[in-house]
């Protein structure tokens, strides 16, 4: 790590965030962090506890002369994306983050930087470890598991806390306030198929698609950027179709809710129609290049030999699946109809993995409206049962409903206002956040969210501007002396 990082302001904020991706935090195999932070709040003398789901809680009391305030309960998630380019020597397990300042921005050095969401958690720890900020009653609430399934949020209990406000440190743009957000569910389908061993006369060869720029599949599905999975697919598709392409393996994509950046496949064809297949997707790598000009301009398609496979999918299961991927939505479904700009429904096809005679498909759907949620995903899960695969549809949470009427809502933007000469955009996200579960158990508290400006959550490209961590940061403390003795509902 960059000492670069200590050195910026403010100061206790970088602190903590250095210390805390030190720590590897995969989503749901976060004990190692669950016990950074638990000793964190023990050596700090606060009340501090982990529920059954793995969340960690800290309790701090007032300071002198606010504890007439109304207490609030400050937000973070403490699990981060791990990923990495296909060719990056890294290994999350074992290795912190490694990070560098590059003018304005903190970057990391070829993976996921972890400011999505360790800027909203280090902010935490310099209040709960700070003896000069002004503060009402504080609850700390770090859950686990957010990016994958936001299995903490859900297991939460209703009498876990107290708070009547929450302030959610878990979005990407310095000039909004979040008022609320989609749902989502998982759709995963696997299952076998029939190989066959290739002819040996057959040439096989490794193909990539690399380069995308990717992305958070909520966050910047509506970007338009490629989607590594459907690119591959679509050059298999074709190539299978017009030159006798035959599939050994598929490995493409990753996590569940990043766009896929990278994907491979192992394949044969004929000898003779070797050169036809190097040429083929030749031709094709100019056309999606142009296509991707805009988004991906990084985009790469490589063929290059490889070794002839043990086993290759039986023809007539090859063309079922590409079909089902083919047929597969990926991107924005639909748009609000209310709400200028934002999505309202979409899927992000993850991963694609065949191998050895078993395949699996995962995708997530997300909606701001339940039904049309599980509309895409039926519709999905019957692309794939057509082929004769197991879906299963898992990890349903609800979205986040806005009330903009909500007293809450005028505070913070009133403080923004005053701040910055200026008014904030009042909006919703077609992110996932953790309020719309936390609100179910607590249908009375009031919560927003926002944070400092971090580009390229999800993917090796995340970054985080110092500067506006800085604005982010006083608007922080500043609500948090504003806080009132008494709130409306």
């Amino acid at each position: 790590m960059s000492h670069d990082i200590l050195q910026l302001e403010p100061r206790a904020v970088w602190r903590h965030f250095a210390d805390l991706n030190a720590v590897p935090r995969p989503s749901r195999q976060e004990q190692r962090v669950v016990a950074f932070m638990r000793d964190f709040g023990q050596r700090l003398g606060l009340e501090t506890r982990v529920d059954e789901t793995g969340n960690v809680i800290i309790r701090k009391p007032a300071t002198p002369g606010m504890e007439d305030r109304v207490g609030i309960v400050l937000q973070g998630h403490l699990d981060m994306v791990h990923q990495k380019n296909a060719d990056t020597d890294f290994d999350f397990d074992r290795q912190g983050i490694r990070m560098r300042v590059e003018g304005d921005w903190v970057k990391a050095e070829d993976t996921t930087l972890g400011a999505d969401n360790g800027i909203g958690v280090a902010s935490i720890m310099a209040i709960l470890a700070s003896d000069d900020i002004p503060h009402p009653a504080v609850e700390a609430l770090f859950t686990v598991d957010e990016e994958s399934g936001m299995t903490g949020a859900m297991g939460l209990k209703s009498d876990a806390l107290t708070g009547s406000i929450l302030l959610n440190l878990d979005t990407e743009d310095d000039d909004e306030l979040t008022i609320g957000c989609a749902g989502a569910i998982n759709v995963v389908a696997s299952g076998s198929y029939p190989e066959e061993r290739p002819d040996s006369q057959q040439a096989a060869f490794a193909l990539r698609v690399r380069g995308l720029v990717g992305g958070h599949s909520g966050m910047d599905i509506h970007r338009g950027r490629g989607n590594a999975n459907k690119l591959l697919n679509r050059l298999l598709f074709v190539a299978a179709e017009e030159l006798g392409l035959r599939v050994g393996s598929i490995d493409a994509g990753g996590l569940r809710n990043a766009i896929p950046r990278e994907a491979s496949a192992h394949v044969t064809v004929e000898a003779s129609r070797s050169a036809a297949l190097e040429e083929f997707i030749k031709a094709q790598a100019v056309v999606l290049k142009s296509e991707y000009a805009a988004t991906d301009p990084g985009l790469e398609i490589l063929l290059e030999p490889a070794t002839l496979p043990e086993s290759v999918m039986a023809a007539d299961f090859q063309q079922q699946l590409l079909r089902a991927v083919y047929a597969c939505p990926n991107g924005v479904f639909r748009m609000s109809p209310e709400i200028v700009g934002l999505v309202q429904t979409s899927n992000s096809l993850a991963r694609i993995l065949a191998r050895g005679g078993r395949f699996q498909a995962q995708a997530l759907v997300r909606s701001a409206v339940d039904s049309e949620k599980m509309d895409l995903a039926r519709a999905i899960r019957c692309s794939f049962e057509a082929i004769g695969a197991e879906v299963e549809l898992s990890g349903s949470y609800p979205g986040w409903t806005p009330r903009p009427d909500a007293p809450i809502v005028e505070l913070m933007s009133d403080l923004y206002h005053d701040m910055f000469g200026e008014q904030a955009a009042v909006l919703a996200c077609h992110a996932g956040l953790e309020c719309g579960i936390v609100g179910a158990n607590y249908p009375q508290m009031q919560m927003i969210s926002f944070g400092p400006n971090i580009r390229g959550a999800h993917s090796p490209d995340e970054k985080v501007q110092i500067s506006s961590v800085q604005k982010f940061w006083r608007f922080l403390l500043a609500a948090l002396e504003r806080m009132p003795v008494k709130l409306e509902n």
